[in-house]
């Protein structure tokens, strides 16, 4: 069943089409790698569905809905979940009151001072931190954690929301290779475990065919190839244009 379709995106920046007619979709429990070169406009399409750039054309549909140009901020309420390429979080604050405060925002509460995460939402915080592998962590000092556990803590904020479908911007950019497939692999754990959908945009091979269900390829604003990674793998204008081979 489809949770997310992209319908002949469009975006255009005077006369270059970054975006062009670009369609493919997303299906519940699906993890699709969105991939290109550089400049082929897969992180204008990207921020396209995530809320950051409006469309100049076309629609996003989340479970049928028209998603087309809504602001981040709205499709978090609708349990769209995203994740940055340089991942950000409160140093100053412990790891669980990182994840406390993504809590106490989806459940529309704010908090008056920091100290009031202590209590607030600590057992929902735990279990989430005991999902990505840092309840040992708790308590420490966000400045302090290794690059690698903050984007195990970025996921842990991500899903506060209890997410539907999660973007992921290049997720394992800065990582040692090890850690890339250990946070691809516990994010593959969690799409099993509860029905997530994961659109990713990846420059890594290794990770895109190790933890794809299906990869986008764009070149030059163009949809070019989309299928499993046996058929991107094998399709020769994959080949010419991305992976250095000749056709």
């Amino acid at each position: 069943m489809t949770l997310l379709t992209i319908d002949n995106l469009e975006k255009h920046y005077g006369g270059v089409h970054a975006v062009a007619g670009v369609s493919f979709s997303v299906a519940i429990g699906e993890r699709v790698a969105l991939i290109g070169p550089n400049g082929a406009g897969k992180t204008t399409c990207f921020n396209m569905i995530g809320g950051q750039i409006r469309p100049d054309g076309g629609r996003v549909l989340l479970a049928g809905e028209d998603i087309t140009g809504a602001p981040s901020r709205a499709l978090f309420r609708k349990g769209v979940g995203r994740t940055f390429q340089i991942a950000t979080t409160f140093g100053s604050m412990t790891v669980r009151e990182n994840v406390q405060l993504a809590l106490l925002s989806h459940a529309h509460r704010a908090l008056g001072c920091l100290s009031d995460a202590t209590d607030a939402a600590a057992e929902e915080a735990r279990a989430l931190l005991a999902a990505v592998g840092l309840e040992s962590q708790a308590a420490r000092p966000c400045d302090q954690l290794a690059y690698g556990d903050v984007k195990r803590l970025e996921l842990a904020m991500a899903l506060a929301n209890a997410p539907r479908l999660l973007l992921m911007d290049e997720p394992t950019a800065g990582m040692a290779p090890r850690e890339r497939h250990d946070l691809m692999t516990l994010v593959s754990d969690i799409c099993a475990q509860s029905d997530l959908s994961v659109l990713f945009t990846e420059h890594d091979m290794d990770v895109v065919f190790g933890h794809a269900d299906r990869i986008v390829v764009l070149d030059r604003g163009r949809l070019v190839a989309q299928g499993s990674q046996e058929e991107v793998r094998v399709d020769p204008e994959v080949k010419r244009i991305y992976l250095g081979e000749s056709a």
